[in-house]
């Protein structure tokens, strides 16, 4: 099955403010419930916004890292679950478009399914045993030679998406005597594949980012397997989005804030909260580490965009300096808010709880940190 250009969904950016309104209308009551925003996929879909990174060879837009920053970081205003899951579909796409990895007539396929009907895409990596392989080690998950071709065998952690995941990329090694490691494409919907619901998070309790388990699932070897020795390690461009959406989080807060700060009038003052100058100052802090952070984010992207090799090798540093502003602006504003910003009637704690999951995202900021300290040190 080949897909022609015009199969590719074009994005609608002018209806991005409609979406955003959307995600947010039902974003608490995912969060609350732990439940998947399947509607707020299918509102991406339809403006043919989960596509907006496949490359113009194959009839997409072929969006910068720059461009997903900031359409992730307006989602993540909205849901940051939809985001973070939205964010995991457009890298996959523009792996594709760097390096290509996926068979050509599969990946066509996996396109023209895109114009129908959402169609996500995450690569499943981290293990019970191993961890992230971020640092190194064998995955415990098997991929055997059969018959009929690969078969795959093990579980996969914080499988972000899962229940509306249409494909997986299984990180796993092969079960010859000199092992291989890499990709295996596998369908959702393939039998002998059982997800179960073990996420319940402080942050993201919509994502889904529930364990996989695969028994026997029939699979296909992507373009990237190599022996252990061989492994090159992963260049991060796209990825470089990825913190963006906590600004959008961190805009919220503030949002919020400004709100609650303007609407509320002690008896004993007799005027707006907003009026005091130790608010007046504490909204600007926050508002300075916002901005810094976007500095940070967008401005190496910016650079990722126009080809600048140093960006990718700092996009490290970057996430580690601008989720720490975004974490500090919302641990702000909790404290400038008081028992009301921990409450769960209002949106602040939710901020709050979201905005902490920025730190698990690779690279974390020890290995990003240590890395350094030895660039250094030596």
């Amino acid at each position: 099955m080949t897909a022609s250009v015009a199969t590719v969904p074009q994005p609608d950016l002018t209806a991005l403010p409609s979406i955003v309104a959307g995600l947010a209308a039902r974003a608490e009551e995912h969060d609350r419930e732990a439940t998947f925003p399947h509607e707020g996929v299918e509102l991406l879909h339809g403006a043919g916004l989960l596509t907006t990174t496949v490359h113009p060879r194959y009839g997409g837009p072929g969006a910068g890292v720059l461009d997903t920053a900031r359409l992730l970081s307006e989602l993540g205003r909205g849901d940051p679950s939809v985001a973070l899951v939205t964010a995991m579909t457009l890298f996959v796409h523009a792996a594709q478009g760097a390096e290509p990895s996926w068979p050509d007539e599969l990946y066509r396929a996996v396109l023209a399914e895109s114009a129908e009907r959402p169609v996500l895409i995450n690569a499943l990596r981290v293990e019970p045993e191993l961890g992230s392989p971020t640092r190194g080690g064998l995955p415990a998950t098997v991929a055997r030679r059969s018959a009929e071709g690969w078969r795959l065998s093990g579980r996969k952690l914080y499988s972000t998406g899962s229940v509306g995941l249409r494909w997986m990329i299984v990180w796993a090694r092969t079960d010859e005597p000199g092992p291989r490691v890499g990709g295996f494409l596998v369908r959702a919907d393939a039998p002998g594949i059982a997800i179960e619901p073990t996420w319940d998070h402080l942050g993201l309790r919509a994502s889904a980012s529930h364990d996989v388990v695969f028994t026997d699932v029939p699979a296909e070897a992507t373009t990237g397997l190599s022996t252990p020795d061989t492994q090159r390690a992963p260049v991060l461009t796209f990825p470089l989005a990825l913190p963006a959406i906590y600004l959008g989080v961190a805009r919220n807060a503030l949002d919020w804030l400004t709100g609650f700060l303007r609407d509320r009038v002690p008896s004993g003052l007799g005027k707006p909260l907003a009026t005091l100058p130790r608010f007046r100052t504490g909204v600007g802090e926050i508002a300075a580490r916002i901005t810094g952070a976007e500095e940070i984010l967008f401005g190496i992207a910016r650079r990722a965009d126009e080809g600048d090799p140093a960006a990718a090798a700092r996009a490290g540093v970057a996430k580690v300096l601008a989720t720490r502003l975004l974490i500090e602006a919302v641990e702000q504003a909790v404290a400038l808010a008081g028992n009301p910003g921990l409450t769960r009637a209002n949106p602040l704690q939710r901020h709050y709880r979201d905005v902490l999951c920025s730190r698990v995202h690779t690279p974390q900021d020890d290995a990003v940190l240590t890395g350094l300290g030895r660039s250094i040190l030596g």
